[in-house]
């Protein structure tokens, strides 16, 4: 829910409980049915690590998830935002959670010129969200914080509306719209992915991302990388036909795939192929690009 909106994301969620009930459920399952559950929402590397943690807790844990900030922390996967958001409202422990929302609302309230995205920003903020919350109800807090950033004190403000606008030192200095700071700009990269598709007697070939990469231990067609969105010039002679290029939006890569279709596949094959039916393809967790172009 972090990286994705509730109305998407609500429709996993309940699946995913449904499939997974219980802690023990989650650690007994194939890494390869937990990927075909979260197969759409992106953050692939979340659902690995859930899943890691959860055979973590049952295995080494005897099924006790933990109950304090120091503990959780620990698990993979979890972090600092993580572990105070299920120590305070699941255990109602004295730790601040500090996200997009509560740094967009501390930076203005105390008009905070320190980059967000720093190390010493990160430290500056975390501090200050510890000390507003030593006195108060944890999970009541950390709550209030997270909607005074997500519905009052959002990227567009209603300060006429704020219940502590007379507080606000952004406000009254007129640094409202300066706030937060940022010092990084993210550098966002072009990729062109070229998938072959091999389509015989109603079978096909997929492989598995193994390699450290976005979409790790999901499934996709045969994969050529280049430079442009141009066919590979070796493979001119055997494509039938060609998609559009469809473009699809990562935090730093922007991905242009082209679909080449060719009917017939190879006598000689790669380790790393695996012919399926065709029907059966979404049996297996694949990227949301190819789940778009099946579609």
């Amino acid at each position: 829910m972090q990286q994705t909106r509730i109305e998407q994301g609500t429709a996993y969620y309940l699946k995913f409980i449904t499939a997974y009930p219980t802690i023990f459920d989650l650690a007994c399952a194939s890494e390869q049915d937990v990927l075909n559950n979260w197969q759409g929402l992106g953050y692939y590397s979340r659902a690995r690590n859930l899943h890691f943690t959860a055979k973590h807790i049952v295995n080494e844990l005897n099924g006790e998830f933990p109950s304090t900030y120091a503990e959780i922390i620990k698990l993979k996967g979890i972090g600092s935002y993580t572990a105070a958001a299920i120590a305070s409202f699941a255990f109602d422990e004295c730790r601040a959670v500090v996200d997009g929302n509560v740094y967009r609302f501390l930076s203005r309230l105390f008009d905070v010129g320190t980059p967000i995205d720093s190390t010493q920003g990160k430290k500056e903020f975390q501090l200050l969200a510890d000390s507003l919350i030593e006195n108060a109800k944890p999970a009541l807090h950390n709550q209030a914080m997270m909607e005074m950033g997500s519905l009052i004190c959002a990227p567009k403000p209603s300060c006429e509306i704020c219940p502590v606008n007379l507080h606000c030192i952004a406000l009254k200095n007129k640094t409202v719209e300066d706030r937060p700071v940022k010092s990084k700009k993210t550098k966002v990269r072009d990729r062109y992915f070229h998938y072959i598709i091999y389509v015989s007697n109603k079978k096909t070939i997929i492989t598995q991302r193994t390699e450290k990469d976005i979409w790790q231990k999901l499934y996709q067609f045969p994969l050529i990388e280049s430079t442009h969105s141009n066919a590979p010039t070796h493979l001119e002679d055997i494509i039938e036909s060609s998609s559009e290029p469809i473009k699809h939006i990562l935090s730093h890569q922007h991905i242009y795939a082209v679909f080449h279709r060719v009917h017939e596949i190879p006598k000689k094959l790669n380790a790393d192929w695996l012919i399926i039916d065709r029907d059966c393809i979404q049996d297996y967790p694949l990227p949301r690009i190819i789940d778009r172009y099946l579609k």
